[in-house]
């Protein structure tokens, strides 16, 4: 595959609950509901022509990602934006672009707290066998640099095997519910050009001070990286900036 050419991605089946969240959800953040009451069961089967199964479905689906309160004998009310479940993949799904484009830049925000501090306790704590399969991403990642899809798959395992040497469950969680945004911002970055002969130069970086056993290497060389990907954001957001203005 060439540099740059993506695979189409695979058609996605949603339920009816679904994608009747979906679009309530989009109606709450343009702001089209009132004194911030979402409709109740009977509403969404009257207005959408579903089953009160469904309608009830789809309350679930908005509840669980903390979008709206459902309580018995009470009206469903819509939760602050501040408080949903924005590391969900079905949420990132259905928000606008522009918030989409706020949400990577507070991953990166996450990261750069989180990351080069994991990498530092890894290069503490890192067993032979993990050193082993970094240096196997490693090789897979310059073997992928012409299929972005690919090496994006390798670049997540390389930073999850780095927050798994660090041997925290709960950062090991953190880092794995935040993939979903970690997806997204990689196929950005991965889009400029050499990027991801440079991300394997930075990853190669991050795992020599691994290997080195060296904490302040390691979490400087987590820092350039994450550094790099921030320039790749800023850019590519500039970008469609200037777009919207044409």
């Amino acid at each position: 595959m060439q540099r740059g050419q993506e695979s189409p991605d695979p058609v996605k089946v949603r339920t009816l609950p679904v994608q009747v969240a979906a679009h309530l959800t989009r109606r709450i953040v343009s702001g089209g509901m009132e004194d911030g009451r979402a409709p109740s069961e009977l509403d969404i089967a009257q207005e959408f022509g579903v089953s009160r199964v469904v309608a009830r479905e789809t309350l679930k689906i908005l509840a669980s990602l903390d979008i709206v309160d459902v309580a018995q004998g009470k009206r469903v009310v819509v939760r602050p934006p501040a408080e949903w479940d924005y590391l969900s993949p079905l949420l990132i799904e259905w928000l606008p672009t522009e918030i989409v484009g706020e949400l990577l830049q507070e991953l990166h925000q996450m990261r750069v707290l989180l990351e080069p501090e994991l990498a530092a306790m890894a290069a503490a704590s890192a067993s032979d066998e993990a050193l082993d399969r970094l240096r196997g991403e490693i090789d897979r990642m310059s073997a992928l640099e012409a299929d972005p899809n690919a090496y994006l798959e390798v670049d997540h395992e390389f930073h999850m095997e780095i927050c798994r040497a660090a041997d925290n469950r709960l950062l090991d969680r953190i880092m794995y519910s935040a993939r979903w945004l970690g997806t997204a911002s990689r196929r950005i970055t991965n889009e400029a050009p050499a990027a991801l002969r440079k991300a394997t130069a930075d990853h190669t970086e991050i795992y020599e001070a691994l290997v080195a056993r060296d904490p302040d290497r390691a979490r400087a060389a987590m820092r350039k990286h994450l550094a790099n990907n921030s320039n790749l954001l800023a850019e590519k957001e500039q970008q469609t900036r200037r777009a919207r203005r044409r």
